[in-house]
């Protein structure tokens, strides 16, 4: 069964246009996990405009799913998950201007540095997902890193799937064999939407996890947080 686990940036965004701590993100966070998301995921940036350090401290002994931590590993980021110790870390090479997520690694080019951040991050006991484009080549250079999944930046697939799903999820179905050929768990993220989600996961049901925020926050403004998380763990049936 493909996990969902729900990224909950985007209501820290909220709180911190206004100060305070409304909405509550611990409480976002646990009553996400009521609803049926099987993890948390959380994007702590340097300039801390969504998500803090301080939300990642008080997340992790109140989560009873998987705790995802994103983010460019930086020596502040490093420090803060081998001492917090999520479920797993996701490795994105963003710079810390990016808006969000726009790409993966160049896996081969930066082979020895994802090699070192690796080893560090197991011997902490974490559980490791690089973030990769989906080719076959950076999926490889992921398993020659040593991570333990690869997670595929997936708002390609999302950009083209109006008008050629079966083109748009082609090169996920190769990334996706490359994967488990080379015996990597599989998780995918960014874009994924209540429109496209189903097909991906049909095409590729060997998928582990899938995190989404941006869309599923957006929906729930609409449908409600429960219903949304309905709907979403609907399309991964």
């Amino acid at each position: 069964m493909t996990k969902l686990s729900v990224n909950i940036n985007k209501i820290a965004t909220l709180r911190n246009a206004r100060g305070g701590n409304t909405p509550d993100v611990c409480k976002a966070a646990l009553d996400c996990e009521k609803f049926g998301a099987d993890g948390i995921t959380v994007h702590p940036r340097p300039d801390e405009r969504h998500i803090r350090y301080s939300d990642v401290w008080a997340l992790k002994p109140i989560l009873q799913t998987e705790f995802n931590i994103e983010g460019y590993p930086s020596p502040n980021f490093m420090k803060l998950v081998t001492m917090v110790k999520p479920t797993q870390v996701t490795l994105v090479p963003d710079p810390p201007e990016a808006i969000t997520s726009n790409a993966g690694w160049d896996t081969e080019k930066n082979l020895d540095f994802l090699k070192d951040i690796t080893a560090e991050l197991q011997a902490a006991g974490i559980r490791v997902s690089i973030f990769v484009d989906a080719n076959v080549k950076s999926v490889e250079y992921a398993a020659l890193a040593g991570a333990d999944r690869v997670e595929l930046y997936t708002e390609p697939y999302a950009r083209e799937y109006v008008e050629n799903r079966e083109k748009a999820v082609a090169p996920f179905l190769e990334a996706a064999k490359a994967a488990k050929k080379l015996g990597l768990g599989l998780n995918a993220g960014h874009d994924l939407n209540l429109q496209n989600l189903h097909y991906l996961h049909t095409c590729i049901p060997c998928l582990d996890e899938v995190s989404i925020g941006h869309a599923l926050i957006c929906d729930a403004l609409y449908l409600g947080l429960q219903e949304t998380i309905k709907q979403y763990k609907n399309q991964l049936k």
